[in-house]
């Protein structure tokens, strides 16, 4: 394909979540725009995060219900997990969405360019000797899975979520190195197909960037489902053994398992990539951005999991369109990054907006919170959840933080988030008429009681 002979309005190297967000926006906002990625467009949240990994926890959960029928009063029985099924219901569901994204990028008229591009200046990327001109360029390269110092991963015994999701069997057992998001999710769902799992997490609680309540909940719901975490504890090493694994924690405790599963965050994709040599400024291998994703080159934006920015596809859609329109030459405005909602698709979810306790206390001094049981919600009930919402207001002002632990909620934080970006106050949110019986009434009743009027709680 012969480079185009006018410099294109947009160049985006990489096709995931905020760079195929950027590449709607503009196109659809008149820009001629060039889109480079080397693997499929969708990037890791379509093929090796989000989406994959939520069918897996769904197939969980179907599982659970198989196994747990009889409380509900249907005589079930679990025959087993098929990972070959699972697998395919798995792949299913991400081919049907890659090609819809696929019909897109075409039906927008974006110039698709498969490779691996290279920033050579602060207007050019190159793919295979092909050099692609863009009066603006977006990188958008995204993120790998990270291990530790002298922790190899070889793809069979020790491996990341990429090699999780593609396990043609059900393991024994696993030990699951990191708390936070993605070992909770990978956890869970492990769990609901047998696993024997142990989690290992050197922060003191399980998804240490959640309010502290919220982690004491989801440990004490794992407890129930006899899901094993050793918290406060560092990894030293791990060593093969016949079966399987024997990891080493600095405490001097073994712990020994089929597979051992490194789910310790995510990098930033950039080294290589000509980012320093033109100019942008880093950090860590992230690249640093200003409040409107402008890097140190006014010609070069960044987004998604290369800027050290919450590592979220949502996030990603938003920058990328942030991107797109100030390209375009709008004005949007920047993003309040307190204000996007964070899920754990565990069972029990967790979901938040806004700030933590700790959070507000240090911005606004003093802070009133209020929690609501969801075994006063008759939803929850019937689905035999437990959990709770918190509401944290600042003193006097509007609810400034919402923090959810329960089967579902994730479907809730839509609403929580209109709360908290409205700044809503305890009273505007009482005055709205929740539908019965709904988990979204959990939300209500809390703000009724925050409000003073508590209707199933005592005041």
């Amino acid at each position: 394909m012969s480079s185009p002979t006018s410099p294109a309005d947009l160049v985006i190297l990489g096709g995931g979540s905020g760079g195929y967000a950027a590449a709607f926006r503009a196109a659809e906002l008149g820009l001629n725009v060039v889109l480079i990625e080397k693997d499929k467009v969708g990037g890791t949240c379509l093929h090796r995060g989000c989406i994959p990994t939520k069918a897996l926890l769904h197939a969980g959960e179907v599982a659970d219900l198989a196994r747990e029928g009889e409380q509900f009063g249907v005589k079930t029985s679990l025959a087993g997990i098929d990972m070959d099924g699972v697998n395919a219901y798995k792949d299913g569901v991400v081919a049907k969405l890659y090609k819809g994204l696929q019909g897109l990028v075409k039906a927008r008229k974006i110039t698709y360019v498969e490779g691996e591009g290279r920033l050579t200046s602060p207007t050019t990327v190159e793919v295979s000797g092909q050099t692609y001109e863009g009066k603006h360029i977006l990188l958008a390269t995204g993120s790998y899975a990270r291990s530790l110092p002298g922790l190899e991963i070889d793809g069979k015994k020790v491996i990341t979520s990429d090699h999780a999701l593609n396990l043609d069997r059900v393991p024994a057992s696993a030990i699951i190195l990191g708390g936070g998001v993605i070992g909770c999710e990978f956890a869970s769902a492990w769990k609901s197909f047998g696993v024997d799992v142990t989690i290992v997490e050197a922060l003191p609680h399980l998804v240490p960037l959640e309010d502290e309540s919220s982690s004491k909940l989801l440990e004490r719901a794992f407890r129930r489902r006899k899901i094993a975490f050793e918290l406060g504890s560092r990894f030293s090493g791990v060593q093969n053994t016949e079966n399987g694994v024997k990891v080493s924690l600095e405490n001097g405790k073994d712990i020994e398992a089929e597979l051992l599963l490194v789910a310790v965050g995510r990098g930033p994709v950039s080294q290589g990539l000509g980012y320093e040599e033109n100019g942008v400024q880093m950090e860590r291998g992230y690249v640093l951005v200003d409040e409107n994703c402008q890097t140190s080159v006014p010609t070069v934006s960044a987004v998604g999991d290369l800027i050290p920015t919450l590592q979220l596809a949502h996030v990603g859609f938003g920058e990328g369109i942030l991107v797109a329109e100030r390209v375009a030459g709008l004005k949007p405005a920047p993003i309040d990054y307190a204000g996007v909602p964070r899920i754990t698709y565990s069972d029990p979810e967790v979901a938040s907006v806004g700030l933590t306790e700790a959070q507000a206390k240090e911005r606004y001094g003093q802070v009133k919170t209020l929690t609501y049981d969801l075994a006063g919600n008759g939803r929850s009930q019937i689905l035999k959840t437990t959990g709770a919402v918190k509401l944290i207001q600042a003193e006097d002002g509007p609810v400034v933080g919402i923090h959810m632990v329960g089967s579902r909620v994730g479907e809730l934080i839509a609403e929580a988030q209109l709360i908290y970006n409205w700044e809503a106050e305890a009273d505007d949110v009482a005055s709205l008429i929740h539908p019965h019986p709904t988990q979204s009434e959990a939300l209500g009743e809390a703000h009724l009681a925050l409000a003073g009027k508590p209707l199933h709680v005592h005041g």
